[in-house]
């Protein structure tokens, strides 16, 4: 079986870096796994990697689309997996880099998504129904059909509870029988690496850091360029842009737009660090306890034993 690697973790922990630093000892390739570097034209506000950055690392997956066009978790499955293939036929080593999660997930997991189309007409109806009735009078429809879900989900998460009525209606199946008749037989081997911070508040010290990096990078001119073009409603959902349109609109003050832009990073992050914390395969590594050069020396005894072969490093 093929192998592929793939680093994980919050924003700001390093994962650019290190993975730029693997591939060029291993022969690899980076194929990226963030929802919003997909987007042409919106690089400052998605930390995306500058061209120096790359090293000379070919990327895939990166200002694929505009930001008018929407994108999904089953386009991103049929662009990278077109991609890992390509990169292995050339007998190179691909490596999945991002902070993701459902995207590296579903493909770790050979996810293969329901092939019926969204019911735009009944997801209207579940949201008007939550509008008017209140998400728990929502969340109380699974009870009959879903119990697992209605006990599981918190009373206002009408996204999720909404999702679990959808799949009922269109596979009748619960969320859990829908996920295990979804997963298929692996097509890869994988070693995940991941970054952390068993000091919280060294990441958001971090986070704090990129942001204040990016408004004087010109943060703020890439949103006013971005202004007369319609973002999709999933471009729209990329952090930073929406509250320094907010400023622009003269609604809050920048030094305001920059604080609920560092606000919403770190609370992505926390959400991140807890998605990430389900998966028992990943190698963890401590940033705010090692340095750069002892974490990339520990990812690369991993890789050796992994790949089985020796990393010459003459």
């Amino acid at each position: 079986m093929e192998k592929i690697i793939v680093i994980v973790g919050p924003t700001a922990s390093g994962k650019t870096s290190l993975s730029v630093e693997l591939a060029l000892r291993f022969n690899g390739e980076i194929v990226s796994a963030d929802s919003m570097q997909v987007y042409r034209g919106m690089d400052i506000g998605t930390a995306k990697v500058t061209k120096s950055e790359k090293k000379g690392i070919k990327h895939h997956l990166i200002d694929i689309i505009d930001p008018s066009e929407e994108f999904s978790l089953a386009d991103y499955l049929d662009l990278i997996n077109v991609a890992v293939k390509d990169i292995l036929s050339r007998n190179k080593l691909p490596i999945i880099v991002g902070g993701t999660g459902l995207y590296i997930s579903s493909f770790t997991d050979n996810i293969k998504l329901s092939p019926s189309k969204a019911d735009n007409e009944y997801r209207s109806f579940l949201k008007n129904y939550a509008d008017i009735n209140g998400s728990f009078e929502l969340k109380r429809l699974l009870r009959a059909i879903d119990l697992e879900s209605y006990e599981k989900l918190k009373d206002n998460d009408v996204k999720r509870i909404s999702r679990a009525l959808e799949i009922y209606r269109s596979e009748g199946k619960t969320v859990e029988e829908f996920n295990r008749a979804s997963k298929q037989q692996p097509q890869y081997e994988f070693l995940k690496l991941g970054l952390t911070s068993i000091d919280r508040e060294y990441l958001y010290s971090r986070i704090n850091n990129r942001v204040d990096i990016m408004m004087q990078q010109g943060f703020l001119d890439e949103v006013r360029s971005l202004n007369n073009n319609k973002l999709s409603s999933t471009a729209a959902q990329a952090i930073g842009y929406r509250q320094l349109n907010n400023y622009l609109a003269g609604k809050i003050s920048l030094d305001e737009a920059i604080e609920q832009i560092k606000q919403e990073s770190r609370r992505y992050a926390k959400r991140q660090i807890t998605w990430f914390k389900r998966d028992k395969s990943i190698i963890w590594h401590n940033i705010d306890t090692n340095n750069f050069e002892e974490i990339l020396n520990s990812c690369i005894k991993h890789m050796e034993i992994f790949l089985k072969m020796c990393y010459n490093k003459n």
